[in-house]
């Protein structure tokens, strides 16, 4: 990532992280699952909680951005564990597109092409730490 991506997905995630997290996750797995189903079971019980974990994550990851190495590791231990639930490496293509989609109705007016490329960048530069640790 530049640091100009690196500056935009920071900028437009103080946004994001003042919608409230049932909502943002609510919006995230219902398409997720709208658009690939067969997803939704390896999801047990309420989603509530894993709404709150969504947004942590993705907090943690904008804020370390500048820091791969240390985002790398935190990566890896989520990773671990949502391999115990039955996550593959075909599951990410849909997670980066429920995502975007997201990103890009949470941010309305202020979505273009320079900040979808950025999370783009952000999660492709994410994404083979994952599966490597998977």
């Amino acid at each position: 990532m530049t640091k100009q991506q690196i500056q935009l997905v920071k900028q437009t995630w103080i946004f994001l992280r003042e919608i409230d997290p049932a909502i943002l996750g609510d919006v995230f797995y219902g398409q997720l699952f709208i658009k690939y189903p067969s997803l939704r079971s390896m999801f047990k019980g309420p989603m509530e909680r894993q709404y709150q974990k969504f947004v942590d994550m993705l907090s943690i990851i904008v804020a370390r951005l500048d820091q791969p190495d240390t985002v790398a590791q935190e990566m890896g231990q989520l990773t671990q564990s949502h391999v115990g639930d039955g996550v593959k490496p075909e599951h990410y293509g849909p997670v980066k597109e429920a995502l975007l989609w997201t990103l890009e109705r949470g941010l309305g007016n202020d979505w273009n092409d320079d900040v979808k490329r950025a999370w783009k960048a952000c999660y492709d530069a994410i994404t083979p730490s994952m599966l490597e640790l998977g």
